[in-house]
């Protein structure tokens, strides 16, 4: 079943057991993809499904730092409870180590030396690792590598 179905089944599940706050962030997941898909007159696929996610878990991830610097908790729990609900359709990530490992094999690959080739490297890193790992634990991991 491809990720975009299972976001169609789990919306159903929502609206049956009459959970609004999920059904809600299904709904906002849903339109962020719909408006991909219109934009840009295409089918999305499992990757592409994977970059909106991402995107919107970024947003979230944004604004816990700001309402918590703004002193306000309660808006902070909603953006909490939605990242919750979108991390579930993120495949399992990579870790520190694994990231690193696959970001020296390709600075190696690609012969990079030094900071001047982050651009570079970082366009190969990310067509091997996009949604596979955090990417800001990939520039982290790229910078590293780079000033040695």
């Amino acid at each position: 079943m491809s990720l975009k179905a299972q976001i169609t089944e789990d919306m159903k599940t929502a609206m049956r057991a009459k959970d609004s706050a999920r059904l809600g962030t299904i709904r906002l997941l849903q339109a962020a993809m719909k408006q991909k898909e219109v934009d840009e007159r295409i089918e999305l696929d499992d990757a592409a499904v994977i970059a909106i996610v991402d995107k919107l878990i970024k947003q979230r991830k944004d604004s816990i730092a700001a309402f918590e610097a703004a002193n306000r908790a309660d808006l902070a729990d909603v953006e909490k409870a939605e990242l919750e609900v979108l991390k579930v359709y993120l495949p399992e990530r990579m870790g520190e180590a694994e990231i690193t490992a696959a970001v020296q094999a390709i600075v190696a690959e690609l012969g990079a030396s030094g900071p001047g080739d982050m651009g570079k490297v970082m366009g190969a890193v990310k067509a091997h690792l996009a949604g596979k790992a955090d990417m800001g634990l990939v520039s982290a991991a790229v910078k590293a590598a780079l000033s040695k």
